[in-house]
C-alpha cells in the first residue's frame, strides 16, 4: 500500500514528505493508521545523528493509532482495535522475562537497527529500501508496522491524538519517579529541566505525595507551568544561583534528584546536595559523555547515582495508569502538547529544538 512519511535522508537536515510503499505483513506484527505522533528528543538527536541510525529512515516512536491487520500470530490486538505505541523488545531475555522491559539486552538492536531480524525492511520507494521499525513503530507516516508486544491496547472513548507522548516521554519522566525512584509521600525530588519528560515527573512527583518539588530551568514560562502542575518551589537559573537556592528550600539535601538536562556540572551537584539515601536519577545521555562524582560523598552518604530508561515502565501496565490518572484530573498531560499537521513537522521539530514547543504531536492526514 501506499504511504505518505516524513524521511530523514540526510543527517543534520530537514526531513522530507515523500510516498512510501509498504509492503505486507510478518506474522508477529500489526499494521497501524497512525492518527498522531509526538515528537521525542530522541528524533531530534536520531535526525542530526550521522552514525546511530541507517538512512533513509523514517523516524518517530510516539505513535497512536487504529489497527487496521494483524498478522496470524497476533493474539493481543484486532482490526478496530486502539492503540498506543511504545519502544520494542525483544520479550526473551532474562531482563524481559523479569519484566524489566526497559532493560531488555537487545534493544539497540530493536529501536535503531532500521529493519527486521531478518534484515529485511517494511518500507520501500521503487527499488530503494527505506529503513523502517526505528522503535518497533516509525510512525512519522500515515501507516506504522509494529510488533505485538509494543502495542498497548487503550480504549476507544479518548482522542488517539492525544496519546502518543504516552508511549515515551511521559511514560520516561513519569516513570522516573514512580517506578524507578520509588517517591513516597513525604520525600522531597528536585526536577532539573522542565521539558516533556521533566513536567511529566512534577506531576507524577504531585500524584505520589511528595512533600517538596522543586522544578529547575531557564525559562521562567515553564517553570510557571511547573508550578501550576505541582511543583513546591521553582528555581529559576537564568536569576539566581541554583544549589544555593536548593539548599535554602531543602537544608538537609534533596531524597531525590531528577536530571533530564544531560548538563554535567548540574549532575554533579545534584549528587553532592543529595540528602543521605539519596539518590540522582539520570534521564538525559548526554551524548554518552563519562560522569565524575566524589565517592566519599558517596559512600558516607550511601547516595547513589542511577541511569533510568523509560522510566522502568512495563508499557502494558504504566500507560493505563497513567491514562487512569488523566481522567482523574492529576496527570493533565495534555496541557504540554502543541498540534501540528505532518506537512509542517520541520516546524515542529524546530519549535521544539528552540523550546517554544513543550510536546509538539504530529497529526496526520486522513
Amino acid at each position: 500500500m501506499k504511504i505518505k512519511a516524513a524521511l530523514s535522508r540526510t543527517a543534520g537536515q530537514p526531513l522530507s514528505l515523500e510516498t512510501l510503499e509498504l509492503g505486507s505483513l510478518r506474522d508477529d506484527e500489526v499494521l497501524v493508521r497512525v492518527v498522531a505522533s509526538g515528537i521525542c528528543h530522541t528524533d531530534i538527536g536520531m535526525r542530526d545523528s550521522a552514525s546511530r541510525v541507517p538512512r533513509p529512515i523514517v523516524l518517530g516512536h510516539e505513535g497512536a493509532g487504529v489497527v487496521l491487520d494483524a498478522g496470524k500470530d497476533v493474539g493481543k490486538v484486532k482490526p478496530g482495535d486502539h492503540v498506543v505505541m511504545s519502544f520494542d523488545t525483544c520479550g526473551a531475555c532474562h531482563s524481559c522475562v523479569r519484566g524489566e522491559v526497559a532493560y531488555c539486552r537487545h534493544l539497540g538492536q530493536y529501536n535503531f537497527a532500521g529493519k527486521r531480524l531478518d534484515g529485511s525492511t517494511a518500507l520501500g520507494k521503487g527499488q530503494e529500501a527505506i529503513h523502517s521499525h526505528f522503535f518497533g513503530q516509525s510512525s512519522f507516516a500515515t501507516h506504522a508496522v509494529c510488533h505485538e508486544r509494543n502495542a498497548v491496547l487503550v480504549d476507544k472513548d479518548l482522542p488517539l491524538e492525544i496519546l502518543g507522548p504516552l508511549g515515551c516521554g511521559f511514560q520516561t519522566g513519569a516513570g522516573a519517579v514512580i517506578n524507578s525512584l520509588r517517591v513516597a509521600p513525604g520525600h522531597t525530588l528536585a526536577v532539573f529541566g522542565t521539558g516533556a519528560v521533566g513536567l511529566a515527573a512534577v506531576m507524577a512527583a504531585n500524584v505520589a505525595g511528595a512533600a517538596t518539588v522543586v522544578a529547575v530551568d531557564t525559562n521562567a514560562a515553564r517553570l510557571k507551568l511547573a508550578a501550576e502542575l505541582g511543583a513546591t518551589h521553582v528555581i529559576d537559573a537564568a536569576r539566581e544561583e541554583v544549589f544555593s537556592s536548593l539548599r535554602s528550600i531543602v537544608p538537609q539535601g534533596v531524597n531525590f534528584a531528577l536530571d533530564t538536562t544531560g548538563n554535567l556540572d548540574v549532575i554533579r551537584q545534584a549528587t553532592s546536595n543529595l540528602a543521605p539515601l539519596g539518590v540522582c536519577g539520570l534521564i538525559n545521555t548526554a551524548r554518552g559523555a563519562d560522569l565524575s562524582a566524589n565517592i566519599l560523598e558517596l559512600v558516607l552518604g550511601g547516595r547513589s547515582v542511577r541511569g533510568i530508561h523509560q522510566g522502568d515502565s512495563r508499557p502494558d501496565l504504566f500507560i493505563p495508569l497513567l491514562i487512569d490518572l488523566y481522567r482523574q484530573g492529576r496527570f493533565p498531560f495534555d496541557r504540554l502538547l502543541s498540534f501540528y499537521d505532518l506537512a509542517d513537522i520541520n516546524a515542529a521539530l524546530s519549535d521544539m529544538q528552540a523550546g517554544r514547543s513543550i510536546k509538539p504531536v504530529i497529526r496526520m492526514p486522513a
